[in-house]
């Protein structure tokens, strides 16, 4: 009977211990939590578009950025992806009136990490094909988590920068130059220690990155300008230690239990006590 109070008490202490870490691991695998929202209460962010990487209008997740252009233009934005995060990009494009156009239309949503190297999409709608009649055009973009480091020879997404680029890839030649409206938005889903590395960056790949010793002095420099609200994080800590830690507690408990169950209820009563 002790044995069997001993083995549940280690069984319960370790489901109380393992319960408050397991269950938000469910969550996060079955439904993604975004930093920021798309949705009609996201904050206005830029209203205006670059047209190079280098003229790209910077924005935050969770912000909704807008831009009026003429149809056959490139259209940047940039924004900032930390370390265990994945970005889904959505774009909605506002087409020109249909009685103006002169049939369908392709468009195409890509994007760029700081080194400007194309992101593949896990899934999403990147490019998609507007009827004559339609009024908007929808598209959208998940990238892969977002990982502290990589080797060089890799092409993992790294925190930093990420650029989208916006355009038609396909109308008819006389509706050209004609306007739309485009909305960019970002939100991320926090995947944490599950795609942790054992590594982390000097810095976030953002442009115009400096050092520390070169940083201006009478400002902050470019990576901490293009930065999360939170600020960038260390890429040191993840959950993958509290996993450790509760793994190590649960392994000492096994022992325990087991040791209470292998040594028995000490001398037989029927061996005589000088033996």
């Amino acid at each position: 009977m002790r044995t069997v109070r001993a083995l549940t008490a280690a069984l319960l202490a370790g489901a109380g211990l393992l319960g408050p870490v397991a269950v938000p691991a469910l969550a996060d695998s079955a439904t993604p939590t975004p930093t920021g929202s798309a949705s009609a209460g996201a904050t206005a962010g830029p209203t205006e578009a670059g047209t190079t990487f280098r003229t790209a209008a910077f924005f935050r997740q969770g912000q909704q950025a807008t831009a009026e252009a003429s149809t056959g233009d490139y259209l940047y934005w940039v924004f900032p992806a930390d370390t265990g995060q994945r970005p889904t990009v959505t774009a909605s494009v506002t087409l020109p009136e249909s009685t103006a156009r002169h049939g369908a239309s392709t468009w195409r949503v890509d994007v760029y990490d700081g080194l400007r190297r194309r992101q593949p999409c896990m899934y999403g709608m990147q490019s998609r094909s507007a009827a004559q009649e339609a009024a908007t055009v929808e598209l959208s973009c998940t990238l892969r988590p977002v990982r502290p480091w990589a080797d060089t020879w890799d092409e993992d997404p790294l925190p930093g920068s990420y650029y989208v680029r916006l355009t038609v890839t396909g109308l008819p030649e006389e509706d050209l130059g004609q306007p739309f409206t485009a909305r960019i938005g970002a939100v991320s889903a926090e995947k944490g220690g599950a795609y942790a590395g054992g590594g982390s960056l000097a810095a976030p790949l953002v442009p115009g990155a400096t050092t520390e010793d070169a940083a201006p002095a009478d400002g902050p420099s470019a990576v901490e300008a293009r930065a999360p609200e939170d600020g960038w994080s260390s890429g040191l800590w993840s959950d993958r230690w509290i996993w450790t830690a509760v793994g190590g507690v649960l392994a000492a408990l096994a022992g325990v239990a087991g040791y209470s169950l292998t040594r028995g209820s000490g001398r037989p009563s029927r061996v005589p006590p000088a033996v």
